[in-house]
């Protein structure tokens, strides 16, 4: 038989986890777009709420108005707080749906503001967003150590059981993080630097130490980040390979980094963007992002490969899905 045709049943079975897509950080939005996740029988996505250059402020009315949104349209969509709320999810044929902070600048040095944030529905967070905050470094920063706030804020992490998500992290930083912390620890979407030299890639002792925690790296789909342009099944498929050569495949995953709804201004006065995504990394009008689809054709190329079903399963959502039963709070 040929191996595709167990593709559809294959899919069916998996709980499929996105570790990070974006949405505008904008009030009054339009969030329908992501039915495309549910349609590509994606069952849980994690919803970025705020990077470091977004003030506290503008976080929590997004928060406000993506969660009012979502509970409006509860026929498609699922805010979920466990792993049985996303269990339950995929049963009701529902997309599952929490949120993470893309730095912690919006704690403002306020290690209560995370148990707000959590209360909200953020299960997930980074210590920095590509620049050095006071708690740690950026991969675009100066590659500094945790502060002593940093290392007061990987305790409260893993007391509240949050999701600790190196992703954006600078080298040094993420090495002490998972030094410490007493749970996993992932990068949501973050690719391989062996294959892709790039600062926001990861470099083999990052990988290795990641996977000494029990965490899950999630391979991100978007190009400058790849081995290749443009982004898609076949040039993430080189990191899924070199991950589980590498660690084993119970610590892949998937983080696509999708930006729905593209061509909104949703930066705060006074942004600069060539600071936080400097041109000559290659960010730019020009990149390219796997889109939402990609997940079925990573199956059926892993498939097609001679990958285990159970291997398949693992990378598509179960790993994630083990991972946040290790950490989130019941």
């Amino acid at each position: 038989m040929n191996q595709l045709v167990k593709t559809p049943l294959l899919y069916q079975k998996a709980l499929v986890w996105d570790a990070h897509s974006c949405l505008p950080l904008k009030r009054g939005i339009d969030l329908s777009p992501l039915s495309r996740h549910k349609k590509a029988g994606i069952d849980y996505v994690s919803i970025n709420v705020g990077m470091d250059f977004n003030p506290w402020t503008d976080c929590i009315r997004v928060l406000a108005y993506f969660r009012s949104w979502i509970r409006q349209h509860s026929d498609e969509f699922m805010l979920v707080n466990t792993i049985d709320d996303v269990r339950r999810a995929k049963s009701l044929g529902k997309l599952g749906i929490t949120f993470d902070l893309e730095g912690s600048v919006m704690l403002d040095q306020d290690l209560d503001m995370l148990g707000l944030f959590h209360d909200l529905g953020v299960r997930q967070i980074h210590f920095a967003y590509n620049r050095d905050n006071a708690a740690a470094g950026g991969c675009h920063g100066r590659d500094i150590g945790l502060s002593n706030y940093g290392r007061r804020l990987v305790n409260e992490v893993n007391r509240l059981g949050l999701l600790m998500d190196c992703s954006h992290t600078g080298y040094r930083s993420s090495m002490e993080i998972m030094e410490i912390s007493t749970k996993p620890v992932i990068f949501s979407h973050a690719n391989c630097a062996a294959l892709k030299d790039h600062p926001r890639n990861i470099r083999n002792d990052q990988i290795d130490r990641c996977v000494a925690t029990g965490g899950v790296i999630g391979v991100n789909g978007i190009g400058i980040f790849l081995s290749d342009q443009p982004a898609n099944a076949t040039t993430m498929i080189p990191h899924i390979d070199y991950l589980v050569q590498r660690v084993g495949a119970k610590h892949v995953g998937l983080g696509l980094d999708f930006s729905f709804i593209k061509g909104i201004d949703d930066n705060p006065p006074n942004f600069e963007a060539a600071l936080w995504w400097p041109p000559e990394a290659g960010y730019g009008s020009g990149m390219t992002y796997a889109p939402p689809e990609s997940f079925i054709q990573i199956a059926e190329a892993l498939l097609k490969k001679g990958y285990k079903e159970k291997d398949i399963l693992g990378i598509l959502g179960e790993n994630f899905l083990r991972v946040a039963g290790q950490t989130w709070a019941a």
